[in-house]
């Protein structure tokens, strides 16, 4: 077998792992990664606003209102104005959100991380060239990418707007 052949084997086993790990967690929560990384923001820092989240998950503060609005209507997270300052909303999980939370399984990047983390400084940069060069090779260095680990992690609205942008 060819060296291509090989490194597109490889690829497409890591697109099938995300994609096998969205569908489990899909399947035991009813979450996407984009939600459970939400819900996890959220449980983090009491009373956080949405563009605070969206800040930490590197997300636009677009996609996560939406992500927001669909936990609130499965009744997991709750939006609470605050007393003082009427234009601000804080974000809260509710009790349907903590049972949930509590059961979902790992985040895949947050496994990833755990793994990566534990790589001599000097692999974790040749592994991150190696990618970077992937990237560029599969002309790709130009999408707008966070750093979540599922197949169908950026809404349709998101996708049509970088492809308007490269046109």
């Amino acid at each position: 077998m060819e060296k291509h052949q090989e490194l597109l084997i490889a690829l497409r086993k890591v697109i099938r792992a995300i994609d096998l790990h969205s569908k489990h967690l899909s399947k035991t929560s009813g979450l996407t990664s984009p939600q459970l990384l939400i819900m996890l923001e959220i449980d983090k820092e009491f009373g956080i606003n949405s563009s605070q989240v969206a800040k930490k998950v590197n997300l636009s503060p677009a996609t996560v209102t939406n992500i927001i609005d669909r936990l609130e209507n499965k009744g997991l997270i709750s939006r609470v104005r605050y007393t003082q300052d009427k234009r601000k909303v804080g974000l809260y999980l509710t009790d349907d959100g903590k049972a949930i939370l509590a059961k979902a399984p790992q985040a895949l990047q947050e496994h990833f991380i755990e793994k990566f983390s534990n790589l001599a400084t000097w692999e974790q940069s040749q592994l991150l060239s190696s990618m970077e060069r992937l990237s560029e090779m599969m002309d790709a260095d130009e999408i707008d990418a966070a750093p979540l680990l599922e197949l169908h992690a950026m809404s349709a609205s998101s996708i049509n707007k970088t492809d308007a942008t490269k046109g």
